[in-house]
C-alpha cells in the first residue's frame, strides 16, 4: 500500500517571473519602501500621519506635510551601494533558487559587475542569513564534522588543519550549525544545554562526548557507526549527515575552497535553505529578501566608503603639503612663469585624478 504524498506541489518562480516582478530599480525601491513602512507614516519631523511620495531623481520618499525625507534602503545592505537594486535582487534570486550555492565568479559573468563587487554582495547576503530559534524539542539529532578538504593523515576526529563544526537538527523542523574550536565536552555540552529543551530525545553516534547527555536530563540513543550500522530502530543521524554531505559537496563543486574565517557564513546559507525547504520556490525567494528588511546589519559597504573617503582626504592633505614645500624650494631656482606653467598645474591635475580614484 502506497502512502499519499501530502506535500504541496512546487510552484515555479522562473527568471521570466522575476524579471516581470522587478523590471527596474524603481519597482525594487517601492518594494522595499512598502515592506518597511505602511502606506501612511508618522513623520519623525512634524509628527503628522501623512503620505510619503517618491522624490524625483533620488532614492528617498518625502513627507507630504513638511517635506521630511526617509530612505527605504537605510540600515540595509543596499544602503549607499552604487550597484543597481535590480542586480542586488537578481543576486538574491540566484542564491535562493540554487541548491548547492552559486559562486561570485558566476555572478560576475551573469551581471557584469566586477569580481570584487560580486564577492562583497554574496558576503553581505550570507552575513544576515543566521537565524535565532526557540529551544529544540522532540527528537533531536546531533553530530559533528570537519571541513577543510582532503588532507594527508588522520581522517575525521583529530584531523589536523581542519575546522570542527557541530550541528543539531530537530526531526521535521529546524536545523542549526556552528563552527567550534574543538569537539570536547566542555565545548559541545554547553551548546546542547543552551539550545535543546531538557527531556528531549537525543540521537547521536557513539562518540564518548555524548555519554553525559542522560545525566543532563535528556533521553539518549546512539547508533554504532564504528560497526557499520547507520540505522538502529529510530536511532540514526542521517538527517544531519545529509546536511554535511550537501554542504561539503556544494563547497567542493561550487566554491572549491572556503577559509575558516568565512566558513560560518557559508554554513548559515546552507542551513537557511534547509530551514525554509518546505516553502515554495517563490516563498523561498521572498524569505531571502525578507532578511534584508528585518535586520539591521553593520553595513560593510558604508564602512568601506567612509574609510575610502578618509584615506583620500588624508592623501590629498599630505600631497598638498609636500607640493607646497617643494614649490617654495623651487621658487628661488626656477622663474615663476615656468614654475606655474610646468609643475603646479600638472601636479594639481595629478592630485585631482588620484583623489577621484580614491573616492
Amino acid at each position: 500500500m502506497t502512502t499519499k504524498n501530502n506535500k504541496s506541489p512546487m510552484m515555479k518562480y522562473t527568471l521570466k517571473d522575476f524579471q516581470q516582478s522587478f523590471p527596474n530599480d524603481d519597482v525594487c525601491l517601492d518594494y522595499i519602501r512598502y515592506k518597511k513602512f505602511p502606506e501612511r507614516i508618522d513623520c519623525p519631523n512634524c509628527s503628522v500621519n501623512s503620505l510619503f511620495h517618491r522624490a524625483n531623481g533620488r532614492k528617498v520618499y518625502a513627507c507630504d506635510h513638511c517635506g521630511y525625507q526617509i530612505s527605504p534602503t537605510a540600515n540595509t545592505v543596499f544602503h549607499k551601494s552604487p550597484t543597481p537594486l535590480t542586480i542586488w535582487f537578481y543576486v538574491i534570486y540566484l542564491m535562493a533558487q540554487t541548491r548547492g550555492g552559486i559562486s561570485a565568479k558566476q555572478i560576475q559573468r551573469e551581471t557584469g559587475v566586477t569580481y570584487k563587487t560580486a564577492w562583497r554582495m554574496c558576503k553581505e547576503v550570507r552575513n544576515i542569513l543566521s537565524e535565532d530559534f526557540d529551544p529544540f524539542t522532540g527528537e533531536v539529532e546531533a553530530d559533528e564534522s570537519y571541513f577543510g578538504g582532503v588532507r594527508k593523515g588522520t581522517r575525521g576526529r583529530g584531523a589536523e588543519g581542519k575546522t570542527a563544526v557541530f550541528g543539531m537538527v530537530e526531526r521535521g523542523g529546524k536545523l542549526e550549525v556552528r563552527t567550534v574550536e574543538n569537539v570536547k565536552r566542555s565545548t559541545i555540552l554547553p551548546i546542547v544545554a543552551e539550545n535543546v529543551e531538557q527531556g528531549s530525545q537525543m540521537f547521536t553516534d557513539e562518540f564518548n562526548v555524548y555519554e553525559a547527555l542522560p545525566a543532563m536530563g535528556y533521553k539518549h540513543d546512539t547508533v554504532p557507526h564504528a560497526e557499520k550500522i547507520y540505522v538502529l530502530g529510530d536511532a540514526h543521524t542521517n538527517t544531519i549527515e545529509g546536511l554535511w554531505s550537501q554542504a561539503k559537496n556544494g563547497i567542493r563543486s561550487v566554491y572549491h575552497s572556503v577559509s575558516a574565517t568565512y566558513l560560518q557564513h557559508y554554513l548559515d546559507e546552507y542551513a537557511f535553505r534547509y530551514n525554509h525547504r518546505e516553502m515554495l520556490r517563490l516563498c523561498s525567494f521572498l524569505s531571502f529578501r525578507g532578511r534584508f528588511l528585518l535586520h539591521n546589519p553593520d553595513n560593510l559597504i558604508q564602512r568601506l566608503e567612509k574609510v575610502g573617503f578618509r584615506q583620500s582626504t588624508l592623501f590629498g592633505g599630505c600631497f598638498g603639503l609636500l607640493l607646497g614645500f617643494f614649490c617654495c624650494f623651487l621658487f628661488h631656482l626656477v622663474p615663476m612663469h615656468i614654475l606655474l606653467r610646468d609643475f603646479p598645474l600638472s601636479g594639481l591635475k595629478f592630485f585631482h585624478r588620484q583623489h577621484v580614484l580614491c573616492l
